[in-house]
């Protein structure tokens, strides 16, 4: 189909892109970007933010047109629904590339943690080394009823129900077993 380019003259893209495709014809190719390269920029100029976003689109574009052009298909569309659709896409990813934040690397998130001193782990090797001990001071009902609360996240009503003892009960053994706890590991009532 002959359409009338920016040239003036008549042409016949379809042939054109035949040419771009099959021989890399570059004088095809001029013919083929004098006509959408304005077209595709004002789109893109519609589009963009600004003129010179919308002129890297636009060069990106027919670039993208000039190295894909073996897999322009007319019996799937026009040759300017092809074009269009390119230029598209290439702006859609430039929108997503601009959304996505830079890596900074100073980010707290990526920065690791301090090693802990000497003395911070040894105190809290003490402290876990005294807990353990406690812990297993206590009546083996505490015991269970302090693994299954925080070491299997269970709820009260869930320890309840698994051991098959009144809810109250749970309740009342686990405060016993805190002020073991706290007895033993020298913090008293005052915690």
């Amino acid at each position: 189909m002959k359409e009338r380019a920016a040239d003036g003259g008549q042409h016949d893209f379809e042939t054109l892109m035949q040419a771009i495709s099959v021989h890399r014809d570059i004088h095809a190719y001029e013919i083929v970007f004098r006509h959408f390269a304005p077209r595709v920029r004002s789109y893109m100029a519609k589009l963009a933010a600004d003129s010179q976003s919308a002129e890297e689109l636009m060069q990106e574009t027919m670039i993208a047109v000039w190295n894909k052009a073996d897999r322009y298909d007319r019996s799937k569309g026009s040759l300017s629904t092809w074009i269009f659709t390119i230029a598209r896409n290439l702006r859609i990813d430039a929108v997503r590339k601009e959304k996505r934040p830079e890596f900074d690397p100073d980010d707290p998130v990526f920065v690791p943690d301090a090693e802990p001193s000497a003395d911070t782990v040894l105190v809290a090797q003490q402290s876990a080394d005294q807990l353990k001990t406690a812990l297993a001071e206590l009546p083996q009902e505490q015991a269970k009823l302090l693994e299954m609360s925080f070491f299997e996240d269970a709820t009260h009503s869930v320890i309840a129900q698994q051991l098959n003892i009144p809810l109250g009960t749970v309740k009342s053994r686990m405060r016993l077993a805190f002020a073991k706890l706290r007895l033993a590991l020298g913090k008293g009532d005052d915690a």
